[in-house]
């Protein structure tokens, strides 16, 4: 299992336009589905569609379900705070 406060600084890291960063924390975790979500939210915001479907496919959710990638990291970092 991945490490929440990590996954929840990669999000804030996200959030904060440090992509990098939150990239190589994510890379990190590519067993975890939350990381994997994250992930994909990355590749999304960098527009690289087929990676990001890539991630999202080792998930339970879909890249046609947040328009907005900033509102998604949002809703990511709830459920790991939950």
């Amino acid at each position: 299992m991945a490490d929440r406060k990590e996954l929840i600084r990669a999000v804030e890291l996200a959030l904060a336009g440090d992509w990098d960063a939150a990239h190589r924390i994510v890379q990190a975790y590519e067993y975890d589905a939350d990381a994997c979500w994250i992930h994909a939210v990355l590749h999304k915001i960098e527009g690289d569609v087929s990676n990001s479907r890539y991630w999202y496919r080792r998930t339970p959710h879909a890249y046609e379900a947040y328009a907005d990638p900033k509102q998604e990291l949002q809703a990511i970092k709830a459920a790991l705070t939950y």
